[in-house]
């Protein structure tokens, strides 16, 4: 390791992380790229994005969620599902209902409903570019360890805000 005089370091460290070798950064990429190429197919011919695909997704699975289910249920910020929902009920996708105690449960219209099944396909060509050089037995195993990946991923997620909370 060099450091010129000024204290600038001018060649690569020795303890780096190859990239090539870093599954954390190459799930990234790859989430980056399907996303991208989902995000633009979906703006182009729908005139929405992937936020709006997916809490289009969600309320196909779980009709009558709110958006803080929504949001939970998409591990995304209130926000991301709040926009969405003003573009989605805005173009008369989704409508929000008075629900219990100040709830607004969502459903999808017909129109909503026909966006879903015309989007799909799209979300779907992802799933074939991940799965294309899996055995259906290695993708059964793959989907188990990413499952049990997200679990550990949000117990040290909790573990580092509760630290966190307890520095301030």
């Amino acid at each position: 390791m060099s450091t010129a005089d000024d204290g600038i370091q001018r060649e690569p460290l020795g303890n780096t992380i190859d990239p090539d070798e870093f599954t954390p950064r190459l799930l990234a990429l790859l989430s980056n790229a399907l996303v991208w190429r989902e995000s633009n197919e979906l703006r182009r011919r729908f005139g929405l994005g992937t936020n709006d695909w997916r809490v289009i997704s969600a309320l196909a699975l779980h009709p009558g969620a709110s958006a803080t289910e929504v949001s939970d249920f998409l591990a995304v910020n209130k926000a991301v599902v709040s926009k969405s929902v003003n573009v989605l009920s805005g173009r008369d996708l989704i409508v929000l209902m008075d629900g219990p105690r100040g709830s607004r449960p969502m459903y999808l219209t017909a129109a909503g409903v026909q966006m879903h099944d015309d989007m799909l396909p799209i979300s779907m060509r992802g799933q074939e570019i991940v799965l294309a050089h899996l055995k259906p037995s290695e993708i059964v195993r793959v989907n188990e360890l990413l499952l049990r990946m997200l679990v550990d991923a949000r117990e040290l997620q909790t573990l580092d805000h509760e630290a966190a909370a307890s520095v301030d």
